[in-house]
């Protein structure tokens, strides 16, 4: 081997405090890629750059990003040894810091063909899909990840398991709520010409958005429009698993259309004493009929809560409402930043900046 190829091979070492897990990175790999191939459930939501959950600390190494968005990563905190793992490439042996590393996460991911069984419209603009899964296969995930289509032409689209996990075992299959994005080729597929038993490619799962079962601090589930498909899943889970930790799901949509699955929270709080469900609209309009709260979501709650230090928050939708709860829950109600948990809904226009 000469001396170039070598340099191409070289593997580094990239640790992780303060779990101590380690695994290899070889050049040109995004730590990101590398740490899910071998199986050490680092955070991260979107893997492109684009929603910052994968943003940890260097404590030593050098690495190169690639493109990325700067609200995901500032110039600033770059210079202040923050990194991206999903776009960082290492170019030496890195030491990070990240307290979300556990090995649970580390499912098997795996590419499989998927039927579409079923299609109901939840909402003018939400589609509730379900998909048939092999049935020789077992797919094992955690209630919050995700899946992603692996189009024709190779491009991918992520969506959540809106359900849980324990629900394969009466029909292996996967259910998951998708707007349509007018113009984007997916979801007016989606809308327009998808049909029952179309066959589609799916990869997964991904993400390390999911319930942390060692702590038993009261919980905030924060969802805005279909971000409610991940939080579906842990209510599920939490009631499956017998979980009672005191739970508050704010849901906010701009109109009560948007809250598409309102009845079926209604019931689930009924039934279950440690659930509460706060229902809030921005934009309500007076033939809405609409009498519950309204502003914004994730404002309801700093509203309600005076002290969220004890708390640990599930926060996911768009990135302008996770953003905002993520500064002002550890801001102004002290809440631990290692403690809030979200899945950002970066749409392909978030990725590129248009």
């Amino acid at each position: 081997m000469t001396s170039a190829e070598a340099a191409t091979t070289a593997a580094f070492q990239i640790t992780v405090q303060p779990s101590g897990r380690a695994f290899s990175a070889n050049t040109g790999q995004t730590i990101l890629a590398a740490a899910i191939q071998s199986g050490v459930g680092l955070p991260y939501g979107c893997k492109d750059g684009a929603c910052g959950s994968c943003k940890c600390k260097k404590i030593s190494g050098t690495v190169r990003h690639g493109e990325h968005q700067p609200k995901a990563l500032s110039a600033d905190e770059e210079a202040a040894g923050l990194v991206l793992t999903c776009c960082a490439e290492p170019l030496s042996d890195v030491v990070l810091e990240s307290r979300q590393v556990t090995d649970e996460s580390a499912y098997p991911i795996k590419k499989m063909p998927v039927r579409v069984s079923t299609l109901e419209k939840k909402s003018p603009d939400v589609m509730q899909v379900r998909l048939q899964l092999p049935a020789a296969d077992t797919f094992r995930y955690h209630a919050g990840q995700y899946i992603e289509f692996i189009l024709r032409d190779g491009a991918r689209r992520a969506y959540s398991m809106a359900n849980a996990p324990h629900t394969q075992t009466e029909a292996p299959g996967v259910e998951l709520h998708i707007r349509h994005m007018p113009g984007g080729k997916f979801t007016d597929h989606v809308f327009g010409a998808m049909k029952e038993k179309e066959i589609l490619r799916v990869e997964g799962p991904f993400g390390s958005f999911f319930l942390r079962e060692d702590s038993d601090k009261p919980i905030v589930l924060l969802a805005s429009g279909t971000g409610f498909a991940p939080i579906k899943a842990l209510i599920e889970h939490l009631q499956f698993k017998g979980i009672t930790r005191p739970t508050a799901l704010y849901w906010g949509g701009r109109r009560p259309e948007d809250l598409y699955m309102h009845d079926w929270v209604q019931a689930r709080a009924a039934e279950l004493p440690w659930l509460r469900y706060i229902p809030v609209i921005s934009n309500a309009l007076p033939e809405d009929g609409w009498s519950g709260r309204t502003g914004f979501v994730h404002q309801a709650v700093l509203d309600d809560v005076a002290d969220l230090s004890g708390h640990q928050v599930y926060a996911c939708g768009a990135p302008i409402v996770v953003d905002s709860a993520r500064a002002a829950y550890s801001a102004q109600r002290g809440l631990p930043p290692e403690e809030f948990f979200a899945d950002s809904f970066t749409s392909e226009a978030d990725k590129h900046g248009g």
